[in-house]
């Protein structure tokens, strides 16, 4: 049952949050003006927090039930952590401070700090799942790492479709092939099935020796799945229509 619980989190921060990432790392790309960069960090405003909470609920999850596992990830990967966070907190600071001060220079600085931080945390897991995958050591370690950070941005792709709406949903659209409604969830499905292969295919690689406190904490885990579900449905249900402007960001 550990095992299970700990896929469901670490997957499901793959594919919800790889969204989001994907979309970070394409900003330029789908928005040319300030306007329009505007509306697409707005496709991801409602979600991004959300889906940083499955990241915590793994590693909390890696902390209690696999102690192990978390200390041999850690040692053996410390610096490619370290990289991973300083992304994390370089494309979250780009995204809540953009839209606090006026000046193009302002919005422009904050908008790279969200693309480099989101190709910083696409290439950071690349690097940890192509390790676990490969065991490629070296230069060369970055190739998987670019196979996985493409498939995060073609992610990222598939949910602009669906979030966005003229220009910038014409561009996602051209560059994932999708011709329609039924198409776009379609190739959203597809990414995010990918992304979750990716991260069975490495778990499967990895020790998945439980602790002595899972009889503790599993019960208490999966009393609180249900809420966590809920909540992300409501906010996808809630935010299900495509962006008609900025958002708060």
């Amino acid at each position: 049952m550990e095992i299970f619980i700990l896929a469901f989190f670490a997957l499901g921060y793959l594919v919800l949050a790889g969204a989001d990432i994907g979309v970070g790392m394409l900003l330029p790309y789908l928005g040319r003006s300030s306007a329009e960069r505007r509306e697409v960090i707005a496709a991801i405003a409602p979600f991004f927090l959300g889906n940083e909470v499955w990241l915590v609920a793994t590693g909390g999850v890696l902390a209690g039930l696999f102690p192990e596992l978390e200390g041999e990830l850690l040692s053996g990967n410390y610096s490619l952590f370290v990289v991973l966070l300083v992304s994390w907190v370089v494309r979250d600071m780009g995204l809540w401070l953009r839209g606090r001060l006026p000046g193009a220079r302002w919005q422009h600085w904050c908008d790279g700090a969200v693309v480099a931080g989101s190709w910083g945390l696409a290439l950071s897991w690349g690097m940890l799942l192509g390790h676990v995958l490969t065991g490629i050591d070296g230069p060369l370690a970055l190739l998987p790492a670019l196979v996985v950070a493409a498939l995060f941005a073609t992610h990222g792709l598939a949910f602009a479709t669906l979030r966005l709406r003229g220009e910038p949903h014409r561009r996602a659209s051209v560059l994932s092939g999708l011709s329609g409604g039924a198409g776009e969830a379609r190739t959203y499905a597809l990414t995010a099935t990918a992304l979750a292969t990716v991260g069975v295919l490495a778990g499967l690689r990895l020790p998945l020796a439980a602790g002595t406190s899972g009889a503790l904490l599993t019960p208490v885990i999966l009393a609180l799945i249900p809420l966590l579900v809920a909540a992300q449905a409501w906010v996808w249900w809630t935010f299900r229509h495509r962006v008609t402007g900025p958002s708060y960001l």
